[in-house]
């Protein structure tokens, strides 16, 4: 299940993060891919643990938690710290699959990588190219968003970012391992959850709004693992 999340950082938030990250020293992108992944990775990143790094970071994590369609969609267990990376003219990132686990940096919390996000920072006209291609089962999906928008889809998809032509795309990415592992699990509780928000706006007082409830709650019981 692909899923896009608008406006996790407001326009006042999500230019304050490119402010922030502008003057960090950006390294080869290559430092955080996987063997097959660096074969086909040609971009930039902030240093994991930089200061800027993580002031953006922790400015991500809290506006996700205070989001309630990620939390409907990704049922989150643990957030990997973000990471951000840059494409200029010509960088581009090959079609890949992320690692299933990943260390948190400078701690021995592994994280099983069932959701990828991409929050974007910059707006799709400042440059051409760049977009977030993912391939599931429905065909392929080419995604460039607004500044402070974010994309999350399954960590099993295969996908790649387009080349850049013109200016810069800066954004954020980063793994959730939810307390549903499986996705079709996932999206079913996605969209049950959806209809007893729309149930309960619509018909609050109707019996149904109680019972649905109910039973989603039950199913995440059965399924949550944590």
């Amino acid at each position: 299940m692909m899923v896009h999340i608008p406006g996790v950082l407001d326009r006042a938030e999500a230019a304050q993060s490119l402010t922030d990250l502008q003057n960090a020293d950006w390294v080869d992108g290559r430092v955080t891919a996987g063997y097959q992944s660096a074969q086909v990775k040609a971009n930039r990143q902030v240093p994991e643990g930089h200061p800027a790094a993580r002031r953006v970071g922790e400015r991500v994590v809290a506006a996700l938690n205070r989001n309630p369609l990620f939390i409907s969609a990704a049922l989150p267990h643990r957030i990997f710290p973000p990471l951000f990376n840059r494409y200029g003219p010509g960088e581009n990132f090959g079609s890949h699959v992320d690692n299933a686990i990943r260390q948190v940096p400078g701690t021995g919390l592994r994280i099983r990588t069932d959701l990828s996000a991409t929050l974007f920072l910059t707006d799709p006209d400042d440059y051409d190219g760049g977009e977030l291609v993912i391939e599931d089962t429905y065909g392929t999906h080419a995604v460039k968003l607004p500044a402070g928008d974010m994309v999350v889809y399954p960590s099993t998809s295969l996908h790649h970012v387009r080349a850049v032509t013109r200016g810069e795309r800066i954004s954020s990415f980063f793994w959730i391992q939810s307390i549903v592992r499986d996705d079709g699990q996932r999206t079913l509780l996605f969209n049950m959850d959806q209809a007893i928000q729309r149930l309960g706006t619509d018909h609050p007082d109707h019996p149904s709004f109680t019972a649905m409830t109910a039973v989603y709650h039950n199913l995440i019981r059965q399924w949550a693992e944590l």
